[in-house]
């Protein structure tokens, strides 16, 4: 499994303690250092079953600062790709991607439905 984090993320540190407490193997990545690319971006939301706007994080600075809560809307799916894929502080972390899941953000009892 592939799990994304941005390392000084309270919850991302809390989603890594989990996956490591239950013995989930996974290869760890940066979301600064290595932003998803616009294809992953795009399998990850078809693979999801959610929405684009899930994996924007709505919390964010950049995501306030560029206004998108009153963009989003009027903007076409490649252009949020492609906005995704440009920062790494835009997307909502952690991300859990494995071989039958997509997982976006940190919800304990979600992740153990997905994964245990």
């Amino acid at each position: 499994m592939l799990f994304i984090e941005y390392p000084k993320c309270s919850t991302c540190k809390k989603a890594k303690k989990w996956l490591e407490d239950k013995g989930v193997a996974f290869d760890d990545r940066h979301i600064v250092e290595q932003n998803p690319t616009k294809e992953e971006l795009r399998e990850w939301i078809k693979r999801s079953g959610l929405d684009i706007k899930r994996f924007f994080n709505t919390s964010g600075m950049k995501y306030r600062d560029l206004g998108l809560k009153d963009k989003l809307a009027d903007m076409e799916e490649e252009d949020k790709l492609a906005l995704l894929s440009s920062d790494g502080m835009l997307v909502k972390r952690p991300l859990a991607v494995g071989e039958n899941v997509v997982l976006v953000g940190f919800k304990e009892k979600e992740w153990e439905e997905a994964l245990l």
